[in-house]
């Protein structure tokens, strides 16, 4: 009898005030990250277009992710793409609850509504020193 996973395995990301980037490390990893992990209002993010990880944003309950916070976020989630290379990048943000696994469809493929597009330029956070 084959066992279900059912966490994602993931790159965890610390972000400041407590905020943590999870960006999916194969399809089957971004449907539990998506399905299963993200609580409804994380943010979540994914490159426009191409294929990538699917990244969620959490953070300390209650708060609301500021600008850098979430720029931060979409830069990872270009990084985690086949957009790494390039300049600048559309990344798709919205609302964990905004996101839908069609019925049948391969694992990593969602739809998403409500959507706004970040343009950022690929890259992961910077470690402290």
């Amino acid at each position: 009898m084959k066992e279900r996973i059912t966490e994602p395995d993931v790159w965890k990301y610390a972000l400041p005030g407590g905020w943590e980037a999870l960006a999916g490390k194969t399809d089957a990893d971004n449907d539990l990250l998506s399905m299963k992990t993200a609580r409804a209002n994380d943010l979540w993010f994914h490159i426009h277009g191409l294929p990538g990880s699917h990244v969620v944003l959490q953070g300390p309950e209650g708060e609301a992710a500021d600008n850098a916070i979430i720029k931060q976020a979409a830069a990872i989630a270009a990084w985690h793409s086949k957009a790494r290379d390039a300049g600048i990048v559309p990344v798709s943000c919205t609302e964990a609850k905004n996101v839908s696994k069609p019925r049948g469809a391969k694992p990593g493929t969602v739809t998403i509504k409500r959507e706004k597009t970040i343009k950022v330029r690929p890259a992961l956070p910077r470690l402290p020193q």
